[in-house]
Formats: C-alpha cells, structure tokens, sequence
C-alpha cells in the first residue's frame, strides 16, 4: 500500500503534468507572456517550483536547506526560458529522483533537523517535508491558473479530488466497496 506521502507526490506530479499538457495547447508564447502578478510569466512559475522541489528533495537527501537553496535557487534563472517540453520533461525527471528517493526509504515520519534560514531550525518530519513540497506545487498551479484567466485562456482542473478518478482503482479499494 503506497503511503500518504507517496500518494501526495503522485499527485503533484500528475497534476504539474496535467497542467503542463494543457499549456502545451496554447500557443507557445504564453510561458513567457507578461503578466502582473507575483511572478512575470508563467514560464517564471514553472521554474521556481521546479527549483523549490529540487531544494526540497536535496534536503530530504541529507543536504542541509542552506546548501540545497544555494544549490537549487540558481536553477530558476538557468530554465526560465524552458518551452512547454523541456519543463514537462525536467518535471517528469525530478519526479523520478522522488521516486527513487521514497524507494530508499524505510521510514517518512523519521524526524530530521531542519535549518530553514528564513524561518529557523526545528525538528521536521520527511513526511511533513514532502507535503510542503506538494503545497507549494498547488499554491502555484493556483497562481499559474489566475495568470491564464488574466491571459484570455481557460486552465484545467488538477485538483486533488480529480486525481483520484483518473487513477485506477486500487484492488483493496474495490474489494472493499464491494462488501
């Protein structure tokens, strides 16, 4: 049985995809179209989150969060001008070093410490560390929705509960709805 962890990635992956996709229908130009919110493009956005969850799975590896951002937050500037495919797959790739990361996992709810230098240190589940990781992915996709309504374009559902259904459904799942 995957974990709650687990399952949450899962959908943080699909639904950065599923985004992605629905971008990749647009006309190329809107990953870089100006945009007056808190992030100038769409294209901005992608990057951040992909550089965030690099910092995130670094930290999860035993790196200590003011390595991984200096690591990580230069990324951002290195894949700003990213078309649709090479976020998708830098995306899809990232999602694989998770995987591999939970394979080699005994135990998410193991307590490390965390030295957030923006917030200070404290104990902090790899569970809780994964989960801020999808957060940060929904906030965004929040914001990268609002920033293609204000372009003229309509975005896609990814929310959690639509993730569900496009899964198949697990055979525990099924013998249980069956009684």
């Amino acid at each position: 049985m995957t974990s709650h962890p687990v399952e949450m990635f899962d959908y943080h992956a699909w639904a950065i995809q599923t985004l992605l996709g629905r971008i990749k229908e647009l006309p190329s130009s809107v990953l870089q179209q100006e945009v007056n919110t808190s992030f100038s493009t769409i294209g901005e956005v992608f990057a951040h989150v992909y550089a965030l969850d690099k910092c995130w799975l670094q930290v999860l590896s035993g790196t200590s969060m003011p390595q991984a951002l200096e690591a990580c937050l230069p990324l951002q500037q290195e894949i700003l001008g990213y078309v649709v495919d090479e976020f998708a797959i830098a995306f899809r790739e990232l999602a694989e070093e998770y995987r591999a990361w939970f394979r080699s996992q005994n135990d998410l709810e193991q307590s490390i410490v965390l030295d957030n230098p923006y917030a200070g240190t404290r104990s902090t589940r790899l569970s809780e560390i994964v989960i801020q990781a999808v957060n940060h992915g929904t906030y965004h996709r929040g914001n990268i929705s609002t920033m293609l309504r204000q372009l003229g374009h309509a975005s896609i559902m990814n929310d959690y509960s639509l993730y569900w259904y496009r899964q198949p459904a697990r055979s525990h799942e099924v013998e249980e709805s069956a009684k």
